[in-house]
């Protein structure tokens, strides 16, 4: 039986945390640093597509299909991106690295080891695509139009 991995970058949609700070303070918060390091994103409807391409195809053996959007993403670009959509300036703010676990445990996570160790990939390097930026297929839907549909809600 043919068996496809889906490795999807982090989710843009993971920005509608984002939106009522944007538009209420014009700040957002980023556990992602530096905020000028491009990170892989990709939006949850090209996720689906390749999914749906994927099955509609034929292969055997195993495959793991590793997944980003158009262009990587800083968290100044999602800043940029709400202060255009809002029309008002956005910056982004960064977290410090030693708040996150007693921030996590109040937000409810019981064991904020695993979250920060995720954020700590993106953020040292380390946690990325095997064949690298290259190696990946490119979603179609870019980064405005997934901040735009999360502000329209």
């Amino acid at each position: 039986m043919p068996i496809a991995f889906l490795r999807p970058a982090w989710f843009m949609e993971n920005a509608a945390w984002d939106v009522a700070p944007a538009r209420e303070c014009g700040i957002i918060q980023s556990f992602l640093q530096p905020l000028d390091k491009p990170v892989p994103m990709i939006a949850t409807a090209d996720i689906g597509r390749v999914a749906s391409e994927l099955l509609q195809q034929t292969w055997s053996g195993r495959r793991i299909v590793e997944i980003e959007g158009p262009q990587r993403v800083t968290p100044n670009d999602i800043a940029k991106g709400f202060s255009k959509i809002l029309g008002r300036p956005v910056h982004a703010e960064v977290v410090p690295r030693e708040t996150w676990e007693a921030l996590f445990k109040a937000q409810g996570t019981a064991d904020p080891e695993p979250r920060i160790r995720m954020l700590d990939g993106f953020n040292e390097g380390w946690l990325e695509f095997e064949s690298g930026e290259s190696g990946s297929i490119k979603g179609e839907v870019e980064l405005e139009t997934v901040l735009k549909s999360l502000v329209e809600r």
